[in-house]
Parts: structure tokens; C-alpha cells; sequence
């Protein structure tokens, strides 16, 4: 029982887990890579993690000048390794963008290492909101918000602000409706340090899903233009 494609929320691997009595085995790949870090098929399944390096593989966490970041820093993930692809087909400006000058891909996805098992912070352009000179993953933020017994989902996004770069905002889908935003930011706050709380919510029914099943963020963004 695999999971891809997304990063597998907690709550949904723990309910998975006490339904059917497996641990589904997360892993990471792209097109570009095929796949290219796991959780192992015997071995601890790190709740949280999308595992480790896959035999072959080499992976490595930089920052912005491609540097390596010590573990338990945020970073891209780069890979190299037989399994990547060689080249965008007739695009040589896309394909010399991919790659380091000493032949890393660059996924543009941003993880921390922990204790040797890989944890995905999201997509950099997606999913690390840049707000007031931090950086937050709204990955992070979601696994908290999924924990609170009114919601029933959730997403964050960066909402582009001139005074902030981005403002953290969160879309929710709740189970009991007297439960209102002003309580959900509350409960938050016992729990968060105040750079990472939303500064403005929505209420849904559904959140919007491509083919895969992946939330389209980009089409939550209109929730928050002025009316």
C-alpha cells in the first residue's frame, strides 16, 4: 500500500493505519526522476517522512546558492543519479534552468533531514509562503490545522500583500459550522508561534482537486480578492 504524488497528510496515514492494520509506505518522485527517495519496504515507515534515498540515488538539501544545509535545516532537494531525466525535449533554456553547473536536478521542492529520513516542507513556489522575512511551510500548518475536531480539511496559501510579501491564509472545510474562524485562530495560538498564524480564513463545502487529487492552490487565491 503506496502512497505518492502528494505528501501524505498524518491524520490520513494514522486513520488509514487503525482501518486496515497497514502502514503505507510514502515515497518521492517526479517525472523528471522517476521515483527517487522512500520510506524502506522493511524498516521504520517515519510517520511524516518521505523516507530516504533509494539505492543509486544521490540526494542532497541546499540553500538558494547551492550550498548544503546541516540536517534539521530547510533545503532543496537536488538529485543525481542514473534515474534523471537528460534533458526537456527541444527546450535547452528549460532544461540548462534544471540543473546545477555540476549536474544536480533541481526539484524545487523544500524538505529538512532528520535523522536521515527525508520530511517535505512543500513546493517551493506552491507551498513556502514568504511572509514578513520568514519562510513557512504550509504543509506544516495543515498537518496542525487537520488535528483540530472541527475541521474536516484544509489549505493553506500565501496570498500576495504589499506590506508583507505574503500573507498566510487558510481555507477550511469544517464538520461543525457553530465553530468559527475567531475560534480556530485561538486554538492555533496555543499551539503556533504568531508569525505562522493565518491572518484570514475561508469557509468551503470542497476544495478544488486536478486529476490526481492534488488541491489546485492556485485556484484558491480568488477566495481572497477584495468583493
Amino acid at each position: 500500500m503506496v502512497s505518492g504524488s502528494a505528501a501524505l497528510p498524518v491524520t490520513v496515514m494514522e486513520k488509514w493505519q487503525a482501518i486496515s492494520s497497514h502502514t503505507l509506505l510514502e515515497r518521492y518522485g517526479m517525472t523528471e526522476i522517476g521515483m527517487g527517495i522512500s520510506n524502506p519496504y522493511e524498516g521504520e515507515r517515519r510517520v511524516g517522512a518521505i523516507g530516504q534515498p533509494l539505492p543509486g540515488v544521490q540526494v542532497r538539501l541546499v540553500n538558494e546558492t547551492d550550498e548544503p544545509v546541516p540536517d534539521g535545516q530547510p533545503g532543496e532537494i537536488q538529485v543525481k543519479g542514473p534515474n534523471v531525466f537528460l534533458e526537456y525535449w527541444q527546450r535547452s533554456d528549460a532544461t540548462q534552468k534544471a540543473f546545477t553547473a555540476d549536474g544536480w536536478f533541481r526539484t524545487g521542492d523544500i524538505a529538512v533531514n532528520e535523522d536521515g529520513y527525508i520530511r517535505m516542507l512543500g513546493r517551493d513556489s506552491i507551498d513556502i509562503i514568504k511572509s514578513g522575512g520568514y519562510k513557512i511551510s504550509a504543509l506544516e500548518l495543515e498537518e496542525v490545522l487537520r488535528i483540530h475536531p472541527a475541521v474536516s480539511d484544509c489549505s493553506v496559501i500565501g496570498v500576495p500583500n504589499d506590506e508583507w510579501g505574503e500573507v498566510v491564509s487558510a481555507v477550511l472545510i469544517l464538520k461543525d459550522p457553530a465553530v468559527s474562524p475567531a475560534d480556530i485562530n485561538s486554538w492555533l495560538r496555543e499551539r503556533l508561534p504568531g508569525y505562522k498564524i493565518p491572518r484570514q480564513y475561508r469557509i468551503v463545502a470542497e476544495l478544488p482537486r486536478n486529476a490526481m487529487g492534488k488541491v489546485t492552490k492556485n485556484d484558491l487565491k480568488p477566495l481572497f480578492l477584495p468583493s
